[in-house]
């Protein structure tokens, strides 16, 4: 049994097992007692902890990772130098590495090596901003989680770029099969020798072959310096053109012509990606560039030819010369150095060269006229039996289509064939993940299409019984599950210290394989008091282990918008300098990186009846104190219910005030005032009158009261006999109503203009 496990490093980090033996140090599984989750422990071995140079190098890599910090790179957490023992705590990865993943799979393909390429580059990519070269990238480093999240690790003989200097031992020290020609030379690297160790792997992943191979780890450094690989697509046709580009920039010879940065490689990929067709023009096929480069196969197998020597004369040719020919790519001719062999009759010898030259040119020609009778039959056939021809259709990409949907829309011209039905966490339930035939690819009416369909998301209940449960025999019960496991320290009066009290999801739920579980374990009854701190700055993770291990319970984040960097606490659930206890639950708000800028909408809508022609101004104040003003567009009610104005700005407290104008009148009145928060694109009303408004500038229509209908007065009936003369008749009450002009309101009018013409003008 290993001396070294069941001790305790500082008397915190407890070894529970070996894991793996490397050439400097051994690496263990171990626990942070403290916080309760699994780490992995590097110890450099017994017999280079007195060896300077080993040490340094040890160092390095503590240092190389400690400022590193990326998804795709493994974290250190703590590091520990003493005159016994030298030890790093490292993140621990349940996976498998990508060496033992291409060795169960053999070839890749192109999708999933684009899938881990990319995020092996933007690692070198965060590392190589750092200053920080790899200089031992190859499988065995690479980590891979089952959902395919690659983590990059073992900067072991990483060094920082910016040092000049080197020493004896910063030659040739990467694994031989995947090392940079001037790492093999012994020169000083870059991050360009990273790219180039990346197009190695490329190479055997797409292919299943390693660019060189040999029993001799001397000689395949040799090949790297100076030999040139077969070209992938003699290997593998599948390959994508393009790809192929890809692999062989990252592969030159010369440094200067490979990619000069991790970020054009991963631009050349994006690109690839969003058309797969793509070619890149680094390689000509056909003399395009001018030049008389043609593709041809490389005579090398990965071994070195001895019949074949480039020309002293040109000078070393880089790989895309020697594949694809151009000047650069002149062998000299593989004869005996025996010059006896050669007749000085060059006569003779022409006359022979000459006399074959009337055979061969007629077998030729008959060849042709072969191929071409060939060529015609097999059109004529096709056209009298009325087969399509190869290339008659496009192959649709059914990824993530409905499979019924895809049968019964294209099930005329395609035969549908379901190969395998696996689960699936990105993939609806019965919709198509996989095809055998590329989108985009011709084929001919009736083709069989194989293709994997997916059963959806494979889903699996917490258990309920795991309240007062032993903490590890909880977690034990759900890894049999196929559940991963967190354990939280939380306080309590009713369970007992080392307890589940709860889960998050709660028990009974039903949740996806593979998800992680949180397990809430009591502390016990002790509750201790103290003053919350300050949160805001930190990035979350700081921030979470500083307050988990004050025995806070942290909750999921909110992310929003906001002028902190990506990651950033901004605010918290708990105002600083409140007394709490252990257990209190406390939630962070956190930066998504994107500034609380934007354009918020503002809609007014109109009473219903309004009338006439009106605008809106937005009077704004910013959080700085700087002010603009936004006016709506002119609106009439009578023919729109509302008006919408976008109100651009940034800030979480800009403020807005919104005054209502009758263009007909030219009267004014406030309608609200608002808190805009561009944050979270929210409006807060602080007040809001919209019918006063349209009131208060004669807005609102009334409509006229007419005056009362009287019967008229009837002339009383004439007597017989006339009565006497009067000389003064007196004064009679008038016999018609009065007129409807002269009958006084009984209630105010708003007086409008002609409407009718502001609507033509509008």
């Amino acid at each position: 049994m290993d001396k070294n496990i069941g001790k305790k490093l500082d008397g915190r980090y407890e070894i529970t097992e070996l894991i793996g033996v490397g050439g400097m140090a051994d690496v263990y599984k171990g626990v942070d007692i403290i916080d309760n989750k699994q780490v992995a422990i590097k110890i450099l071995k017994k017999e280079y902890a007195e060896n300077e140079e080993f040490l340094r190098r040890f160092r390095n890599e503590s240092k190389a990772i400690a400022v590193l910090s990326h998804p795709n790179i493994v974290r250190i957490y703590d590091v520990g130098f003493s005159e016994k023992i030298q030890y790093i705590i490292m993140e621990y990865i349940d996976g498998i590495t990508l060496k033992e993943y291409i060795e169960e799979e053999q070839v890749l393909t192109w999708k999933d090596t684009v899938h881990f390429i990319i995020q092996i580059l933007r690692a070198l990519q965060h590392a190589h901003d750092k200053g920080i070269v790899h200089r031992d990238i190859k499988p065995q480093n690479i980590m891979m989680f089952t959902d395919g999240t690659i983590k990059v690790m073992d900067f072991g003989i990483a060094k920082f770029a910016r040092d000049e200097g080197k020493t004896a031992t910063d030659q040739a020290i990467g694994s031989v099969h995947y090392i940079s020609p001037e790492q093999a030379k012994g020169d000083v690297t870059d991050a360009k020798s990273d790219i180039y160790s990346v197009g190695a792997m490329m190479y055997e992943m797409l292919t299943g072959k390693k660019p060189f191979d040999s029993d001799n780890p001397v000689s395949i450094a040799v090949m790297h310096m100076h030999d040139i690989p077969v070209r992938p697509r003699t290997i593998n046709p599948e390959i994508p053109c393009g790809l192929e580009e890809i692999v062989l920039r990252a592969m030159e010879k010369d440094p200067a012509d490979r990619y000069q940065s991790t970020t054009e490689m991963i631009a050349d990929i994006d690109a690839f990606k969003e058309n797969p067709e793509i070619t890149f023009g680094y390689y000509s096929e056909n003399g395009d560039d001018g030049d008389n480069t043609k593709f041809f196969d490389a005579v090398s197998d990965g071994q070195s030819d001895e019949n074949h020597e480039y020309s002293s004369e040109e000078g070393e040719p880089s790989a895309a010369d020697m594949l694809y020919g151009g000047e650069k790519a002149q062998y000299a001719p593989a004869y005996d150095d025996d010059e006896a062999d050669y007749d000085d009759d060059d006569d003779e010898e022409e006359e022979e060269r000459s006399s074959l030259v009337v055979p061969v040119l007629t077998a030729a020609v008959v060849v042709v006229i072969i191929v071409a009778v060939i060529f015609v039959a097999s059109l004529v056939k096709g056209f009298i039996t009325g087969d399509d021809r190869k290339g008659d259709f496009k192959m649709p990409d059914f990824h993530g289509i409905d499979y019924n949907t895809a049968v019964s829309e294209y099930g005329n011209n395609i035969k549908f064939q379901i190969k395998e039905e696996i689960y699936s966490a990105d993939v609806d339930s019965g919709c198509i993940i996989d095809q055998d035939i590329e989108p985009g690819t011709a084929f001919k009416k009736g083709d069989v299409l194989n293709v994997t369909v997916s059963r959806g998301m494979e889903t699996v209940v917490i258990p309920s019984n795991l309240a007062n449960m032993n903490a590890e025999l909880a977690r034990a019960q759900l890894k049999e599950l196929g559940l991963n496991c967190e354990l939280k320290n939380y306080s309590s009066s009713e369970v007992e210290e080392g307890n589940v009290i709860k889960t998050e999801p709660e028990m009974g739920s039903e949740v996806a394989k593979n998800s992680t579980i949180i397990l809430y374990v009591s502390m016990g009854v002790d509750r201790e008091q103290f003053e919350l701190e300050d949160f805001t700055g930190k990035t979350i993770d700081e921030a979470t282990t500083v307050a988990e291990y004050m025995g806070l319970i942290v909750l999921e984040p909110e992310v929003g918008p906001s002028y902190e960097e990506e990651g950033i606490v901004f605010g918290q659930s708990i105002e600083p300098g409140t007394t709490v206890e252990t257990g209190t639950e406390i939630r962070f708000q956190v930066s998504s990186g994107v500034l609380p800028e934007g354009e918020i909408p503002m809609k007014i809508t109109f009473p219903a009846n309004a009338y006439g022609r009106f605008v809106i101004d937005y009077f704004v104040t910013n959080e700085d104190g700087s002010r603009n003003t936004v006016t709506s567009q002119i609106f009439m009610p009578q023919v729109d219910s509302s008006v919408s104005t976008l109100i651009a700005g940034a800030g979480q407290k800009v403020t807005v005030k919104a005054v209502l104008s009758n263009l007909n009148n030219n009267k004014s009145c406030t309608i609200g005032e608002y808190v805009l928060n561009f944050a979270d694109n929210n409006v807060k009303t602080l007040s809001e009158d919209i019918n006063g408004a349209f009131l208060s500038v004669d807005g609102i229509y009334v409509e006229p009261t007419e005056a009362p209908t009287e019967p008229p007065t009837q002339a009383p009936p004439q007597p017989t006999n006339p009565p006497a003369p009067v000389t003064d008749p007196p004064t009679q009450p008038p016999t018609q109503a009065p007129t409807e002009a002269q009958t006084p309101s009984q209630n105010p009018v708003v007086t409008l203009p002609n409407h009718d013409q502001d609507n033509e003008a509008a």
